[in-house]
């Protein structure tokens, strides 16, 4: 067990005694890829007695850049990051505020005010795709460079393959937007997590033997699953342990007409109580099936009744987190 990593809030408040092996990067998802550069982190720290460290921007440079163009989505909330770097035995995690006035910054500018100025690494590692500085300008050969000229020295990380493929948070966001949720949990090492506040709904489900919860996701950045029944393990947070659970993405053509909007819904397989405006936790495991519009409501619960079947099989592979 890790202890927590310690949080800082500005590179100008970092300060540490022990050497410091630095690097950077948004590390959304904290997909394998990262746990590799996290890993070799904390093996330089260790070879002179230093300490890892994460320098990461909040908000994401995109909001700040395209404030009313960008269509990012994300795989974590800030908060989420956290909890991930948590488990990974990193020392510090350093979360600088990303502004206009830090993109216009040249490399240099930012080398100067952010690492020699700031949190003064003795290592830098970084990603083998690694950018930085105005409009992206600076390498890892303009990095090697100031290096030389601030007192680091400076590694790059090849990319991390897994089946012949380069693990990256752009692949991740697209598999789980494709519903591919096996794919995305073994990039991510991990399940896909999503949250929402329970609202009311029409209580369809409830007539049908299958009572759902309907979930408002207000984390308006969050990557959404695409369309279809998923397996998955969800709790009351803060309240109840894992349990099984089948969620739908979409918009319920068996019983709405065209034009409604998209909705998230889950059964708790082994039933549950009413918890309106409660948050209902999910770990995403793997897609059952398409959206599907049935002939009747008859239909549409007998297809119920067989992805509960399923989700429990492969749920019972799949066991509940400890936590």
């Amino acid at each position: 067990m890790f202890a927590k990593v310690k949080v800082h809030f500005n590179a100008n408040n970092f300060s540490t005694e022990a050497p410091v092996v630095l690097t950077i990067g948004t590390f959304d998802g904290v997909h394998v890829g990262h746990r590799a550069v996290l890993d070799l982190l904390k093996t330089r720290a260790s070879e002179i007695k230093g300490e890892s460290v994460l320098l990461t921007f909040h908000p994401h440079p995109r909001t700040v850049l395209y404030p009313e163009h960008h269509k990012l989505h994300l795989l974590n909330t800030i908060q989420e990051r956290q909890s991930l770097l948590d488990q990974t035995g990193l020392d510090h995690l350093i979360i600088h505020p990303f502004t206009e006035r830090l993109s216009r910054m040249t490399p240099l500018e930012y080398v100067r005010e952010i690492f020699a100025e700031g949190i003064r690494p003795s290592v830098v590692i970084v990603g083998y795709d690694h950018r930085f500085g105005r409009n992206r300008e600076g390498s890892f050969e303009s990095l090697i460079n100031l290096g030389k000229v601030f007192d680091f020295e400076v590694e790059e990380l090849p990319a991390h393959t897994v089946e012949n493929t380069r693990v990256s948070s752009t692949k991740v966001r697209e598999a789980i937007a494709n519903g591919d949720m096996a794919r995305a949990r073994m990039w991510l090492g991990q399940p896909y997590p999503l949250a929402g506040r329970v609202i009311r709904g029409e209580q369809l489900g409830r007539k049908l033997g299958f009572p759902t919860a309907n979930l408002d996701c207000e984390e308006t950045l969050k990557q959404m699953p695409g369309r279809g029944v998923y397996a998955v393990w969800a709790r009351i947070a803060g309240v109840s342990d894992w349990q099984p659970a089948i969620v739908n993405m979409g918009t319920r053509p068996t019983v709405q007409h065209h034009g409604v909007a998209e909705t998230m819904e889950v059964h708790m397989l082994e039933g549950g109580r009413q918890c309106y405006d409660e948050t209902i936790e999910l770990l995403f495991i793997e897609r059952l099936r398409d959206e599907m519009k049935f002939k009747g409501l008859k239909a549409l619960q007998n297809q119920l009744q067989q992805d509960a079947l399923k989700a429990r099989s492969l749920l019972a592979n799949e066991p509940a987190p400890l936590e």
